[in-house]
């Protein structure tokens, strides 16, 4: 007998973004979910043009407009969706951008996500699991005495993005322990591959290395501080795990530390995107003042067993796969733009 039940919906903020692109291409290949995305009326639509023809056959997934900024477009939105499932996503999620537009960083990461939980709170017979995302950026400043990091280390955020993040982290925890809602937050460390914006360090090297590849720039790579240590994971290992933690006995009010396996220095990443280059032999590298944070997190290394314990998630992607995927996007962006790119 067929069953006449519903599939489950799962609304995604942030559906244009790296991550929220890559979420939507998770579970519709893993699920029979319906995947609902929010976009800003202005945002590019390039990391989903893939799925731009089953958005207009309403093939499963299906576009929304609002803006965290705007709590009534919220509120619109998760009334019109009923969400089984929520990702928070979307955020001003620049580090460097937040030092010269720190109040709208602050705005739309913190007011933002107050707006988004409310406005789930506000629709009745709704209470979906949600996931708010913050960041291992909360983590900041730590001493090398308290690697790796654990869910309990204190928070030393180092930019404006940090300290929003912060606040992300805390309102979620708040909603869940104040009002009952089904939510849990998310450390994430640094996560890649291709769609990466172009302001993190790697995917700014990669898109150099193919505009370098193409003749359209000097074989002059721009850097900032090449001497922080990272924690590298895949963006479709980060999605894989987002979608576990959601449906693996979600724990209201938990909080996690989430990341890959593999770490070492931008400079040792920057390394190994030169090698894969057929322009190595001639590439340079210089300092450029204007990619310098005032003040960087510099030692990035978790302590992932909470999550891994409770999921059984592992990381499946390795670091050269990672970078050598990055590298092939920016190398296909090039080319369809006519290196009409800037650096």
């Amino acid at each position: 007998m067929m069953s006449n039940a519903q599939p489950k919906r799962a609304l995604i903020t942030g559906l244009t973004g790296m991550v929220g692109s890559h979420l939507a291409d998770y579970l519709l290949a893993h699920t029979d979910w319906e995947v609902h995305g929010l976009c800003r009326w202005r945002s590019p639509l390039d990391n989903i043009g893939h799925l731009l023809d089953r958005m207009n056959r309403g093939d499963r997934v299906f576009q929304h407009f609002a803006d965290l900024r705007d709590f009534q477009s919220m509120l619109h939105a998760v009334t019109a969706v009923r969400p089984d499932y929520v990702f928070h996503l979307a955020a001003q999620s620049y580090p460097k951008t937040s030092f010269t537009s720190p109040d709208d960083t602050l705005d739309t990461n913190i007011n933002g996500t107050s707006r988004l939980l409310e406005s789930l709170r506000m629709v009745p017979d709704l209470d979906p699991v949600i996931h708010v995302c913050a960041s291992s950026e909360v983590f900041g400043r730590v001493p090398r005495e308290k690697l790796p990091i654990n869910e309990e280390c204190s928070f030393h955020p180092a930019s404006p993005y940090a300290i929003s993040k912060v606040g992300t982290d805390l309102v979620g925890r708040y909603h869940a322990e104040a009002y009952g809602q089904k939510v849990m937050t998310t450390r994430m460390f640094t996560h890649t591959g291709p769609r990466r914006g172009d302001v993190f360090a790697e995917s700014s090297f990669a898109k150099q290395i193919a505009l370098i590849e193409a003749g359209a720039i000097d074989p002059v790579i721009k850097v900032g501080n090449l001497e922080s240590l990272r924690t590298w994971a895949d963006v479709r290992d980060a999605v894989r795990a987002y979608y576990m933690l959601v449906t693996v006995n979600p724990q209201p009010g938990a909080y996690y530390n989430i990341g890959g396996t593999f770490h070492c220095t931008i400079r040792e990443m920057l390394d190994h995107l030169i090698s894969r280059s057929s322009a190595r032999d001639r590439i340079r590298v210089e300092v450029d003042p204007d990619r310098l944070r005032p003040i960087d997190a510099d030692l990035q290394v978790p302590d992932t067993t909470k999550f891994t314990t409770h999921t059984n998630w592992r990381p499946e992607i390795s670091f050269e796969t990672t970078m050598g995927d990055l590298l092939e996007y920016w190398r296909g962006r090039v080319g369809q733009s006519g290196q009409g790119l800037v650096r």
